[in-house]
């Protein structure tokens, strides 16, 4: 008898992942768990001014445990000992730990399947990893643009003007 081979997944497509595979990397998944407690929600401020409602969900299948955020209209759709369909998912890092999340292009709904037993060892949000820094690092002593500020006048820093480069490399550049 022959073993049925997935095939591998096209660019864009998800792929159905155990929770014991997530990485801080994990984009486009499927996942199935079974939902063991849902927090509480609490108020955040967004980007813009705007406060966000957040509720954290923690979720397992056979291969461990994770946490996942609800966001806003996902926070109550959702109570203990439903098994949830992820589909689209991914992972973010939140103070240098896991969470799964289901962004606009996800779905998270309940399942028709059932799960016969869960375990949270490894709860794959326990871990804690590198988190790369989310503002850009701009050099000492320097202004957004490069310079030094204030201490050359505006005409005579190098915005494409400059004699060591072919004219046709300084058209379209602005000049100040």
């Amino acid at each position: 008898m022959e073993e049925s081979v997935n095939p591998a997944p096209q660019e864009g497509q998800s792929v159905e992942t155990k929770i014991k595979d997530l990485s801080p990397q994990s984009k486009r998944v499927d996942v199935l768990a079974k939902c063991l407690e849902v927090g509480e929600t609490r108020d955040i401020p967004g980007k813009f001014g705007s406060s966000r409602k957040v509720a954290e969900a923690t979720i397992a299948d056979e291969t461990g445990g994770i946490v996942l955020s609800l966001w806003d209209n996902q926070i109550g759709t959702i109570t203990k000992e439903d098994v949830l369909e992820i589909k689209n998912g991914y992972v973010s890092l939140v103070r240098g730990h896991m969470r799964l999340n289901v962004g606009k292009y996800g779905s998270l709904s309940k399942a028709e399947k059932t799960l016969e037993s869960t375990t949270t060892d490894p709860n794959m949000s326990d871990k804690e990893y590198e988190q790369e820094r989310r503002r850009f690092d701009r050099p000492q002593g320097g202004n957004r643009f490069g310079g030094r500020g204030g201490d050359r006048s505006h005409r005579d820093r190098d915005f494409g003007g400059s004699d060591d480069r072919p004219k046709y490399m300084n058209k379209g550049r602005r000049r100040f």
